[in-house]
């Protein structure tokens, strides 16, 4: 699940030995799934170990984990790096906004998936999101956006030129992107 390496775990065996008996590292996710999701690593007293906890044995020390950020911190790595700017502890969690789809995830799965890891992430910038409504038989996604997204004049451009390029070309199923709220004419519109 998550890889520290050699340097990193020396560094946390050094910290550590400055602790209270049997304190380990906690590595966690705050707002997993979110283009919100934060990583952090915290010492963890053996009295904050709960039942649930996954704990995975290191050299000289236990990294606990959660249950609900265990999924994000799936191919997470530790390292602990020397450069001409000092010393510094990275923490790289590709799955912390987006838990790692199964080899069999079906198509809406995916289509959450690509939302939430790539395009929420820009729209973020923008304090907006997109969340997936349906998939309709013809293969078209029905989106919905919400936040910064409401009432912007560029969300046509968003839709149609970013998100709808973006789907059809990574999904053969998907045949194009429609907004919850674009309405077709019918007997019941107005004119």
């Amino acid at each position: 699940m998550i890889t520290i390496s050699e340097t990193a775990q020396s560094h946390f065996a050094k910290l550590l030995s400055d602790q209270a008996e049997k304190t380990n590292i906690r590595v966690f996710v705050v707002n997993p799934g979110t283009s919100q999701a934060e990583c952090g690593v915290s010492y963890c007293p053996a009295d904050a170990v709960e039942e649930s906890d996954i704990r995975l044995p290191f050299n000289g020390f236990d990294a606990v984990v959660d249950a609900e950020s265990a999924p994000f911190l799936e191919e997470a790595e530790i390292d602990f790096v020397t450069d001409k700017m000092g010393t510094q502890l990275t923490l790289k969690a590709p799955n912390a906004k987006a838990k790692k789809l199964s080899k069999n995830a079906d198509l809406n799965e995916r289509v959450e998936h690509m939302l939430v890891s790539e395009v929420n992430p820009q729209l973020a910038n923008h304090g907006g999101q997109v969340s997936l409504v349906e998939i309709t038989a013809e293969g078209v996604a029905i989106l919905q956006f919400g936040g910064g997204c409401n009432g912007c004049s560029m969300i046509d451009v968003t839709l149609k030129e970013g998100i709808e390029k973006e789907m059809v070309a990574k999904f053969d199923e998907i045949t194009g992107v429609r907004d919850i709220t674009e309405h077709q004419a019918g007997d019941h519109s107005y004119y």
